[in-house]
């Protein structure tokens, strides 16, 4: 059959217009750079549906202001430059292109199922993704699915395979070099530009971190595979041995002093300079301490600048130093006064103890709250940390007779103020700065309402330790009693542009590091012939949450191995010290 050319047919003849297409889809010769950077617009724009769709409500929701339009734009350009990123340490020959389709398959698959079942691909799906069953992997498979990977994976995937060509080209890596740079460059001057916006967006609304496709999906399922065989578990090391009660309870068994009852309160997101004018602060944001006469150490520096590296750290036997630079996983503090033979519990109002607690009692208040204590603290899923004083009797009751009689250590772990949500961690009553910044977003508020909000969470922490010590007194029929808080680190309020917490520790400013050492001494430190005015003439000792674990051994006369009396804060101030090695 003779062949008809396509000049002679109609210049809209589907013929024609075929071959065509054809030639602008096979028709692209691009350097691999370019390439990666296309298919990252093609990721951050079209494969990031959910990401879009929540900043949107946020918006609607006033959440987020009408700069958020353009600043909505300066994100997905910084999401760009992330992925562009990414994608280029996948763009050496023979792998580019079956590793960018694996990304593309993985991220359409994965905006699939958000869109439809409302999840995201954090770790813990990830787990749960490789756990399932072929039963129940085939169940997924459904249609919708396959058509979402095939028009948001299949096209990307056919034009790299049929419709682009990727040569060799001289003097590329040079460009290839200086586009990483730029990239880069953006990524870094875009991320501090926009920090005191993200920042607080990012914690309160932690679901977007995991709607970044691919990257966020990528980082999880490092976590779940990679990482465990990268970075093997650590060893356990036990620190109980030699663990032991010292005199003060030959004397109690004799019926000469009582039992002691300490209640550790470890504080949350509390800055010393706000701290009440115990510390110097122009408000008075602890009246109810400050009238109990309390012991406030005014030079303590945290371990960490957030709370995951900041509360084990405080309990550790090793200090900063040895903690973070540990080759194993050592015991603590609680494991040492447990061993001793002191009833230890746990009772926690914030995110977990952070493995502090794993081997002994612990409980979340919340969890265990009554319906009458529920109505009364807690609100839109959140509880105030007074809830834990109107648990603390049925804590100490729940202890057998035996174990209460030897003594008890009851640790309270506090909401504080944690940030951004400022407005939540504070009652009415404890609302005496106005006006206070009523938003999830503390970049929209000015200085002063932040100011304000966050001095309200401290004035509940107020409230919170004096309950805590009136309760305390309560018991001295019974027990020889005391209260120690430390806060676990601090908080930026918009100083330098700087919000909330967790800088590196060597940047972080003093507001992320200096925190609140504050000691009701009650009746229990008699027992060891504590002096009460010699410590008060030793309150501007530098300190740092290493002396933690020395000085509540040195409260409680536990003795232990790990005991250094030069670390203990009140060891210089007693007639009788705790047996150990130095």
């Amino acid at each position: 059959m003779p062949q008809i050319s396509a000049s002679l047919l109609p210049q809209w003849a589907w013929p024609v217009r075929l071959q065509r297409a054809s030639r602008w889809w096979s028709g692209w010769s691009l350097a691999p750079r370019t390439v990666a950077l296309l298919l990252a617009l093609w990721c951050i724009a079209l494969l990031n549906q959910p990401l879009w769709h929540t900043l949107s409500e946020l918006a609607g929701a006033t959440e987020l202001t009408d700069p958020w339009a353009l600043k909505r734009l300066a994100l997905g350009a910084l999401l760009v430059c992330a992925t562009f990123l990414w994608f280029m340490l996948w763009s050496w020959p023979g792998v580019r292109r079956p590793v960018w389709s694996v990304h593309l398959v993985l991220a359409a698959s994965v905006q699939h199922f958000m869109l439809s079942y409302g999840v995201v691909m954090d770790s813990s799906m990830v787990q749960n993704s490789l756990q399932t069953n072929w039963t129940e992997a085939l169940a997924l498979l459904t249609p919708g699915l396959l058509l979402h990977v095939l028009l948001y994976a299949g096209l990307p995937i056919a034009w790299l395979y049929t419709g682009v060509d990727m040569p060799a080209q001289r003097r590329g890596w040079l460009r290839s070099a200086l586009w990483l740079l730029a990239a880069l460059g953006v990524l870094v001057v875009g991320g501090m530009r926009l920090y005191r916006d993200l920042a607080p967006l990012l914690r309160n609304h932690t679901e977007i971190r995991y709607q970044v496709n691919p990257l966020a999906t990528v980082v999880s399922w490092s976590n779940v595979t990679l990482k465990p065989i990268l970075k093997p578990k650590k060893p356990f090391q036990p620190v109980t041995a030699g663990a032991a009660l010292g005199a003060t309870y030959r004397a109690q068994a004799a019926g000469q002093v009582k039992p002691p009852l300490l209640v550790l309160v470890v504080g949350e997101t509390a800055r010393a300079d706000h701290f009440g004018r115990m510390y110097g602060y122009a408000r008075d944001t602890t009246p109810q301490l400050q009238a109990r006469q309390v012991l406030s150490w005014q030079q303590v520096q945290s371990c960490g600048t957030n709370t995951i590296a900041s509360v084990p750290c405080m309990f550790s036997p090793v200090g900063k130093e040895g903690y973070e630079g540990r080759k194993v996983e050592y015991g603590n503090l609680l494991d040492i006064v447990q061993a001793a033979g002191l009833a230890v519990r746990w009772l926690d109002n914030q995110s977990g103890c952070k493995g502090v607690c794993a081997r002994i009692p612990s409980a979340e208040a919340q969890a265990i709250a009554t319906p009458e204590q529920r109505a009364q603290w807690c609100r839109d899923g959140e509880c105030l940390d007074r809830l834990m004083v109107a648990q603390l009797d049925a804590q100490l009751a729940a202890i057998p007779a035996a174990q209460r009689q030897q003594g008890v250590v009851l640790v309270l772990h506090q909401m504080g103020s944690h940030g951004p949500a400022y407005y939540r961690r504070s009652a009415p009553d404890t609302k005496r700065f106005t006006p206070e910044c009523a938003t999830h977003v503390t970049s929209d508020c000015s200085q002063q309402d932040l100011i304000n909000v966050y001095d309200n969470s401290i004035v509940e922490t107020d409230a919170f330790l004096a309950q805590t010590i009136d309760w305390l007194q309560t018991q001295q029929q019974g027990f020889a009693t005391s209260m120690l808080y430390v806060s676990d680190h601090g908080e930026s309020l918009g100083e330098n542009g700087l919000y909330l917490h967790g800088l590196p520790y060597r940047i972080a400013p003093q507001a992320q590091k200096h925190v609140p050492w504050v000691l009701w001494p009650g009746t229990l430190q008699a027992r060891t012939g504590w002096r009460e005015d010699c410590a008060r003439t030793q309150l501007n000792q530098p300190l740092t949450h290493d002396a933690y674990f020395h000085t509540v051994l040195g409260m409680l006369d536990v003795s232990s191995p790990y005991y250094q009396p030069q670390q203990d804060a009140m060891a210089s101030c007693r007639t009788q010290r705790v047996a150990g090695v130095g």
